[in-house]
């Protein structure tokens, strides 16, 4: 491999890649259990490095309508108040190059791939023309841990957005993946959803019960 290739960045996930056994499909490919696709697995199929849990600023927004889960889909909004909850996977920058582009439905180690480990290679400088569609348009460098950039993607204009209900198949990996990285239990996990846009309160003003 090349040195940009072994080259390391953190992919931070906030939505149903918090959970190991679903970004695993990333990474090995393979179906995932509730979802409607079958992933074709990064050039190298090799776990993370590392794991971490990570405290992004914001909150996620739940929009758009997912072809692999049927519902609306985690956006993290950076600009909104709060604290959303994210995990940390020490990845190659190709392996994370491949797991952007498995996001937005293209080929790893096609075009946008080799785009996104470039831009990866100049330090994460802004990326112009990566070739991104759908509504998963943009990468943003959260910080660095280590000397390795915090990576991770989401809508350019996530704050204009219409909330949309996510499915509870696509919530039940949500909902693994806070158990993992922050060990709550069903109280708390449904105390923290309910404050993001698309996980509305029942008519009482009691937040679901999302479990």
């Amino acid at each position: 491999m090349s040195g940009q290739a072994q080259r390391r960045s953190w992919y931070v996930a906030y939505g149903s890649n918090l959970a190991l056994e679903r970004f695993r499909c990333y990474l090995r490919g393979g179906p995932v259990p509730g979802g409607a696709r079958v992933y074709p697995g990064c050039r190298d199929p090799q776990e993370p490095a590392d794991a971490v849990a990570v405290s992004l600023p914001g909150r996620l927004v739940f929009a758009g309508r997912s072809r692999v889960w049927g519902g609306g889909i985690a956006f993290h909004d950076g600009a909104a108040a709060g604290e959303a909850v994210g995990r940390g996977y020490l990845v190659t920058s190709a392996q994370l190059a491949d797991v952007v582009a498995q996001e937005i439905w293209q080929p790893p180690g096609g075009t946008v791939a080799l785009r996104i480990e470039a831009w990866l290679g100049d330090g994460g400088c802004p990326a112009q023309g990566w070739g991104a569609t759908g509504l998963y348009d943009t990468l943003r460098v959260l910080g660095t841990r280590n000397g390795a950039p915090l990576v991770t993607v989401t809508h350019r204009a996530v704050a204009t957005m219409s909330p949309v209900a996510p499915t509870a198949a696509y919530l039940h990996w949500i909902r693994t993946g806070l158990r993992q990285t922050r060990g709550w239990d069903d109280d708390r996990i449904d105390l923290y959803l309910a404050q993001m846009p698309g996980i509305e309160p029942t008519d009482g003003g009691v937040a679901p019960v999302l479990h």
